[in-house]
């Protein structure tokens, strides 16, 4: 710093503040400076620069982890939303700090930001403790959370429309003929009862009686799908489709229903949730509700960014889109 003060004629406060875009210099001395530091090869080191300032420039991006099911981190879903996160937050001069919290304990993510580790607090989905969440935004915790918008709540969520989503999944698969379809999810979590609430409504809609015995509480773990089959043939009820509601939950059904001689989607028609990148790529490609994930990503990290300068945020919902691929026709 001091050889740019020096090159430029001027004070290593001037550089200092002309580095960090203060308005107190003019934009000439700015982009001299500018121009010296890049020749130089000189960096802020936004560390000891937050460290001086008493602030963090480092949003955490949380992603809980379900003690039962034991949903990795490697999840293709969460894989494309922290890629997502990431692009959106360094876009806006924000590091990103992945950790994980047990999903029963989601108040404990409040410990990153008390202790100064993250100025902001981005969730990846409510779990079943929308109580705790809550409790979180009472405190001013900056928080915003990947998830469904639910009665009396305090914090910000950014989510995908659910409920249209389940209803573009049945309706497709009514459209293609099927009658008897089944449904795969946990509907204990807010996001997964929207799409089975979507999916009731199709059903409805089409003067399709609904079937208890095709609905199986499926997790997204890895072995999800094939447990789910295996519940479903063990009840011995005819089905003709399936919406399975997440892209790995379908896949790993698919798999299963190939060892049990079912050939999709002549027999049984598949349509998944996410698009995850690897739906196109899935032998039949994939069928899906594709949720936006860059536009999402884009929301909360200005959701979050908002809260931490003091501004209120309300809760976002965004388009969901069927695509239809060769798992249903």
């Amino acid at each position: 710093m001091a050889d740019i003060a020096r090159l430029a004629g001027v004070s290593t406060s001037t550089v200092s503040r002309a580095l960090s875009g203060s308005k107190l210099v003019n934009d000439e001395t700015k982009e001299r400076i500018a121009a010296l530091a890049k020749s130089l090869n000189y960096s802020i080191n936004i560390g000891a620069q937050n460290l001086r300032l008493k602030q963090s420039r480092t949003i955490a991006v949380v992603i809980p982890y379900d003690t039962q099911t034991r949903q990795h981190l490697t999840d293709p879903f969460f894989l494309g939303m922290l890629g997502s996160l990431a692009d959106a937050l360094t876009e806006r001069g924000f590091d990103m700090l992945v950790s994980r919290v047990d999903a029963e304990q989601l108040d404990s993510v409040s410990q990153i930001y008390d202790t100064g580790r993250a100025s902001g607090i981005i969730l990846i989905g409510q779990w079943r403790h929308h109580d705790q969440l809550n409790e979180l935004a009472l405190r001013k915790v900056p928080l915003v959370v990947w998830g469904a918008q639910l009665p009396q709540q305090l914090y910000v969520t950014v989510g995908s429309d659910n409920i249209t989503g389940g209803r573009l999944a049945t309706s497709h698969l009514i459209s293609r003929g099927k009658t008897s379809i089944a449904f795969f999810g946990d509907t204990r979590l807010p996001e997964v009862s929207l799409r089975f609430q979507g999916y009731c409504e199709a059903l409805q809609d089409a003067g399709i009686p609904l079937q208890e015995s095709l609905i199986i509480p499926a997790s997204f773990s890895e072995d999800g799908g094939r447990q789910a089959v295996d519940e479903l043939c063990r009840r011995q009820v005819r089905f003709d489709g399936l919406f399975a509601t997440s892209d790995l939950l379908a896949m790993t059904s698919i798999n299963s229903l190939r060892e049990k001689q079912f050939r999709v989607p002549d027999d049984i028609a598949v349509v998944g949730y996410d698009d995850i990148e690897l739906a196109r790529y899935f032998h039949p490609p994939l069928t899906t509700v594709r949720q936006p994930m860059p536009a999402a990503a884009l929301a909360m990290a200005d959701a979050v960014v908002h809260q931490i300068d003091a501004q209120s945020m309300q809760p976002r919902l965004l388009e969901t889109e069927l695509i239809v691929r060769q798992s249903s026709i």
